[in-house]
């Protein structure tokens, strides 16, 4: 009975478990060769550029979105750069790569515009990976870093732009859900009461149950943060649920603070800090992984380049997800986005065991 998960947060322990277990071992059974990992990552990153492209058309038509740049958005940046590192890979080895570059370049273009207009947070965490995946591009491979001076201007107007095409476009075509000014009435109109409202009832553990709207909380674990509610049903679990008017109860945590705040009043500080942790924890293990590749790279080892690749985007995803999820909306790292989080972090831990073996 001990495995049977007793509330929302023994759940996502216990699937982060199993899905880390997982990620060993397929690393340790799918020979992740270059041009394999080249391979599926082209392939999920058209994939995703035409679900975020159907989704946006479904938004601009007026008809249900799905949002899949929430749950998904991190997966973008996985390929993204995982792509862009294996062809900096295959510049080293002398291969002509034109043709690639011209093809991910176009990929990144697309999923900025179809992935902006379904949501404005994704392009903030999409440009934020770009900028952390050639910077650790740039060191891995020893060359010009792109974080200069002149590029961080053009990206600050790029934006600038961005957040004025969209205004402009939903002036236009009359749809306010795609306008970026609204977000930011609705984040000046809401957060700050959100906030209070957190900081007020939460505890060391858990919070005051009063504050949940919740006839059963416990105080702990209400299902604020949780796997995604397809998943509880299925398994038959009775954890509370958020469903119907009920969905607006748990936007004030979903939408309208940072995650170190939503996280901190469903399972309180302590365990707040404890995920702080693993998150830094998961970023300086990857990265020290990261550095035995890149040495067994320069001194001729090319066995381990698909995987170097894969940890690049992994590490970049990862800690993408990680800031604006943590740092601007708790949505980016619950629900679904939690299994694309957790997967995330399983990814990176994955190469421990590669490296004990080597």
């Amino acid at each position: 009975m001990f495995l049977v998960a007793q509330n929302n947060f023994q759940l996502i322990i216990e699937f982060a478990i199993l899905l880390n277990i997982i990620i060993i071992l397929f690393f340790n059974i799918v020979p992740l060769t270059l041009s394999i990992v080249l391979l599926f990552a082209l392939i999920i990153s058209v994939v995703l550029t035409l679900v975020f492209g159907f989704d946006s058309i479904l938004l601009i038509s007026n008809l249900k979105s799905h949002e899949f740049t929430h749950p998904y958005g991190a997966i973008a940046i996985l390929s993204i750069i995982t792509c862009i590192a294996a062809i900096y890979m295959m510049d080293n080895e002398g291969f002509n790569t034109k043709s690639l570059k011209i093809f991910t370049l176009l990929l990144i273009i697309l999923i900025t515009l179809v992935g902006g207009t379904v949501h404005r947070d994704f392009l903030g965490m999409w440009i934020f990976g770009l900028l952390v995946g050639f910077f650790i591009l740039s060191k891995s491979f020893r060359r010009k870093s792109v974080l200069t001076f002149k590029n961080i201007i053009s990206v600050i107007i790029a934006s600038l732009v961005a957040f004025g095409f969209f205004q402009i476009l939903s002036t236009i075509l009359n749809l306010p859900i795609i306008s970026p000014l609204l977000r930011l009435i609705r984040l000046d109109q809401n957060s700050v009461s959100s906030i209070r409202m957190v900081i007020q009832n939460t505890y060391l553990i858990g919070h005051n149950p009063v504050s949940a709207y919740l006839a059963n909380s416990i105080g702990f674990a209400d299902g604020y943060i949780a796997l995604p509610l397809t998943v509880i049903t299925h398994l038959n679990l009775p954890f509370p649920e958020f469903y119907g008017i009920l969905s607006n109860r748990q936007d004030v945590i979903n939408y309208f603070v940072p995650g170190i705040l939503g996280y901190s009043y469903d399972f309180g500080y302590i365990l707040m800090f404890l995920v702080l942790a693993y998150v830094i924890g998961v970023l300086l293990i990857g990265l020290k992984i990261l550095n035995v590749y890149r040495k067994n790279r320069e001194n001729g080892d090319k066995s381990l380049l698909g995987r170097e690749a894969l940890l690049i985007g992994s590490i970049t995803a990862f800690a993408s997800q990680a800031w604006i999820g943590l740092f601007i909306i708790t949505r980016f790292i619950n629900g679904t986005s939690l299994v694309t989080f957790l997967f995330l972090g399983a990814m990176i831990l994955g190469h421990l065991f590669i490296i004990n073996k080597k």
